[in-house]
């Protein structure tokens, strides 16, 4: 049997810990491999509570044993804790989050955990308590040891799969950054993963213009001509399927979605628009080129909401059942 999935349990203020005891309260309906929690053991409880969810908390000191017992409650590693405030993030908090994450990864390279699956939080919070990465995916990449750039954010949902080539910076500084290594390795990355951990024998990437009308032909902007289409005929040399630079505008209509199994976008909200749009309450954010398995619901803390009742745990149902899904691919094919 593979190990359990590791789960960080995010800003505790957050929608985090409601959406993940929601979560194994339906893991028979969902078909979710088996998961652990790392810390937060009581904020699990109070929230399960405030849910109405019957949700008993397993203690274990070994992240081995939480297959053992997970039909009979949600395990939960370690004895960091701190009081259950939704919609009020703290200091406390936020350093309860900072070493879930750290851990839940650290079971992950150990082998402890067949995946990470992290829940949302607060870039601004944990900048409070010492976190120096932009997100997340970078703290993952770094602990993981491979460069940020190998480190690649795909948002995944039922009706899409989109990449942004530049993530966390100003709208301004994207045609600076770009260029066409850049963008071919990119595009690398989510072919081998398409194939690897996506199961698709002969994965399409459609990559998007950069400019309205993808340029029109130079008239609208040059980084079509200089930068896209050139590294769209490196990735065709090497014998990816890659077409395009197409207009994002027409790239992800119904019709057109039919055409690749990945879009490759110039920036963040070229990609995170439509997924969002489409998938919202099922889309994941997988980081890809790791050696590890990591998964995210592509939603944030929605401090606002947290402790309603009302927040949708089905990104983080999407996020564990994708997390499994991918370690099954993986551990197959060795």
């Amino acid at each position: 049997m593979r190990p359990p999935l590791a789960v960080s349990l995010g800003d505790p203020a957050g929608i985090g810990p409601e959406i993940i005891v929601e979560s194994w309260a339906r893991r028979r309906e969902a078909g979710l491999a088996p998961f652990f929690v790392v810390g937060g053991a009581g904020v699990l409880h109070a929230a399960a509570d405030f849910r109405g969810i019957d949700c008993p908390i397993v203690r274990i000191n070994d992240a081995g044993k939480a297959g053992e017992g997970f039909d009979r409650g949600l395990p939960v590693l370690g004895s960091e804790d701190c009081a259950y405030r939704p919609g009020e993030p703290e200091d406390e908090g936020a350093a309860l989050a900072l070493g879930s994450l750290a851990e839940a990864t650290r079971m992950a390279l150990l082998g402890r955990a067949s995946g990470v699956v992290t829940a949302p939080v607060a870039k601004a919070q944990l900048a409070k308590v010492g976190f120096e990465f932009p997100g997340q995916t970078e703290f993952l990449a770094m602990a993981c040891g491979v460069p940020a750039d190998a480190a690649v954010m795909m948002l995944a949902g039922p009706s899409l799969r989109a990449v942004p080539v530049t993530v966390h910076c100003a709208l301004a500084d994207v045609p600076g950054l770009l260029d066409t290594d850049m963008i071919a390795g990119k595009a690398r990355i989510v072919a081998e993963a398409l194939l690897s951990d996506f199961g698709i024998a002969e994965p399409r990437i459609a990559v998007c213009g950069l400019n309205p009308h993808a340029g029109e032909g130079g008239k609208f902007g040059s980084e079509e001509r200089d930068i896209i289409e050139p590294a769209i005929e490196l990735l065709r040399i090497e014998g990816i399927v890659a077409t395009g630079p197409h207009p994002a505008d027409a790239l992800f209509t119904p019709r057109a979605r039919q055409t690749y199994d990945a879009a490759l976008a110039m920036y963040h909200d070229q990609a995170l628009v439509p997924l969002k749009a489409l998938d919202f309450d099922e889309g994941v954010n997988v980081t890809l080129g790791l050696p590890i398995v990591r998964t995210s619901p592509d939603h944030g803390t929605a401090f606002d909401i947290a402790g309603q009742r009302i927040a949708d745990p089905g990104a983080m149902i999407a996020a564990l059942r994708m997390a499994g899904e991918i370690a099954a691919r993986r551990a197959a094919h060795g």
